[in-house]
């Protein structure tokens, strides 16, 4: 059972549709104050009105000034910092003969880069609380993607960091994992670079590749970043969660 996480204070990056959206309401249902971070002041807003009992922040995660401010203002708010889910990245997706220096730049700067700077930035604040980091990889992580070669190395670099700073930050009582969704029917399908009319041929070839034949919800998958940050799973850390309705196996 997911323990309440009342008089917690949870930071979700990216927060403003899709995965990062979901993770931030399941917790707020879960009673934990929840701080999260957009990028674009247009997203932000109407993030707000959907959502007013979520505090937001305004910050590119791959400008590290930017991101420290951020998160140290949630840390003098709420006078402490227990969770920190870094959710924000970028999905794009091109064979190596099309990938373009901008496309290779942000896959990396998004995904590695920006989850470095938060989890730096936060880390002073989740040290005294002996807190969790949990970082949201993909199946891609770990399972070859032809034409997605670059986006699944940023993953893979993700997965890596998970294992070191569990084991770097262990004798602080911090705790990292990943999870790694399959793959999720989100608003992000229309970020990925895939022309508009392709998008409905490839998520049926993402359905082909799932044995459990269908795409996952992002509530799915918010489900189980809640059950990793959850309190009483105090003896888990350094791991991967494949979410993927068994995407991994094929």
């Amino acid at each position: 059972m997911i323990e309440d996480f009342a008089g917690r204070v949870v930071l979700v990056t990216g927060a403003n549709s899709g995965i990062g959206e979901a993770i931030a309401v399941g917790f707020q249902q879960a009673g934990a104050t929840v701080f999260a971070l957009a990028r674009r002041p247009e997203a932000l807003e109407a993030a707000r009105a959907r959502h007013p009992e979520i505090r937001w922040l305004a910050a590119d995660i791959t400008r590290a000034s930017e991101v420290k401010a951020a998160v140290e203002s949630v840390a003098r708010e709420a006078g402490r910092l227990d969770v920190v889910i870094n959710n924000a990245g970028v999905f794009q997706f091109a064979p190596l003969d099309q990938a373009s220096e901008e496309l290779v730049r942000r896959n990396f700067e998004a995904n590695v880069y920006g989850t470095t700077y938060v989890a730096q930035a936060a880390l002073p604040a989740l040290r005294a609380t002996r807190g969790a980091i949990i970082n949201i990889s993909s199946a891609a992580g770990h399972k070859p993607s032809p034409g997605g070669a670059h986006y699944a190395a940023s993953k893979a670099a993700v997965e890596s960091l998970t294992r070191s700073w569990a084991l770097e930050l262990a004798p602080h009582g911090v705790r990292v994992n990943a999870l790694a969704p399959g793959a999720v029917d989100t608003p992000g399908f229309d970020k990925a670079g895939v022309p508009a009319a392709q998008v409905a041929a490839v998520k049926e070839a993402f359905k082909a590749q799932i044995p459990l034949g269908r795409m996952g919800t992002a509530e799915e998958v918010a489900r189980w970043v809640i059950a990793l940050a959850d309190p009483a799973a105090t003896w888990v850390t350094g791991q991967v969660l494949s979410i993927d309705g068994g995407m991994s196996l094929t």
